[in-house]
């Protein structure tokens, strides 16, 4: 099974279009959403109501802290995140609000558990951007009793950075920063986790969208950059209330 990991897509459209593309050239039978499905971009119901329709066909879908905010926006923004929640919640319909709301945490599908964020506290929406954020997240994922110890990989978003942790012989979970388009052993032996990067909004400097793909039978991860129309996507943002801060970011990968 080829499955397709895909986050952060952050309510950009054009961006998304490209990934599943991409993915379905490259084989993908299966997809998982691991987050994030709005928030910044201009195109929020076209973005769900696409997941939707992944998850009819049988695709994992897990909650990001920005579909939280578009069901349950604060009082008043607080945070980048939380800038545009209400804009955002306002251009979903009542089936899409429902979706995001009712999404779980946490999926698992035999050895993979996904999350947006940590899995040793979820709903607390941690970064896992360091080796040791990412040891935290891997034994609640793998260790009773919170975790199983069938899991063997997880895989995340959240910090729009595509990073593989693997634990050595010595216990110490060591990072690896991937090159993209190239297959990585992922032996079963070894518990990995992976940060996928962020389809709709990557921070890396660079602008192409960024997922990756799970080949099960294969034991192999490849993460993908994809170029899109980026132009497009900013000036759809621009065309609506967001700050036009959302757009600028886009257009630098930043």
């Amino acid at each position: 099974m080829r499955l397709a990991l895909l986050s952060d897509i952050h309510a950009n459209g054009p961006a998304l279009d490209a990934c599943l593309a991409h993915a379905e050239a490259a084989g993908a039978e299966r997809y998982a959403i691991l987050g994030d499905l709005v928030g910044y971009g201009a195109d929020p119901a076209y973005v769900v109501r696409r997941v939707m329709a992944l998850h009819a066909q049988g695709a994992l879908v897990v909650k990001g802290n920005h579909d939280q905010y578009a069901t349950e926006p604060p009082a008043a923004g607080k945070t980048l995140g939380h800038v545009g929640a209400a804009w955002t919640g306002e251009q979903l319909g009542g089936e899409e609000r429902r979706f995001l709301a009712e999404l779980p945490l946490t999926a698992r599908d035999g050895s993979v558990l996904l999350v947006h964020a940590s899995a040793d506290d979820p709903a607390r929406w941690r970064y896992v951007d360091s080796p040791a954020a990412a040891a935290l997240s891997l034994d609640a994922a793998c260790q009773p009793p919170t975790g199983h110890p069938d899991v063997r990989y997880v895989f995340g978003g959240h910090v729009h950075q595509q990073t593989l942790y693997f634990r050595g012989g010595a216990g110490k979970l060591m990072p690896f920063t991937p090159t993209p388009g190239v297959a990585i052993p992922v032996p079963r032996h070894r518990l990995w986790l992976a940060t996928v990067g962020s389809v709709g909004q990557p921070r890396d400097g660079r602008v192409d969208a960024m997922y990756a793909l799970f080949d099960e039978a294969a034991r192999q991860l490849t993460f993908h950059r994809v170029p899109y129309d980026v132009q497009a996507a900013a000036a759809a943002i621009r065309a609506t209330p967001l700050p036009a801060f959302f757009a600028d970011r886009l257009e630098a990968g930043r």
